[in-house]
């Protein structure tokens, strides 16, 4: 019963690598710094968790900083966008 709440959380190679974006895919606003996969991987989260964007940001660097990951959230408002 106590391991119901555990929350565990794998990011393989693959995904780090593909996090930020590095390539102009023709749109405005995000200044391509993150990629689309990492933008729904948010959206998903704060879904799953029905957190507010500001909020969201700081579980998710929290996460990767749990982790020991060298990844970083993208702002609220790149989220919001």
């Amino acid at each position: 019963m106590i391991n119901r709440g555990s929350l565990t959380c794998q990011v393989d190679e693959q995904t780090i690598e593909q996090w930020h974006c590095h390539e102009h895919h023709g749109r405005r606003d995000r200044g391509f710094q993150y990629s689309d996969s990492a933008i729904q991987t948010a959206l998903m989260l704060k879904s799953f968790f029905g957190l507010p964007l500001q909020a969201l940001e700081g579980v998710i660097n929290s996460i990767f900083q749990l982790m020991d990951v060298p990844l970083t959230s993208s702002g609220y408002s790149c989220i919001y966008k």
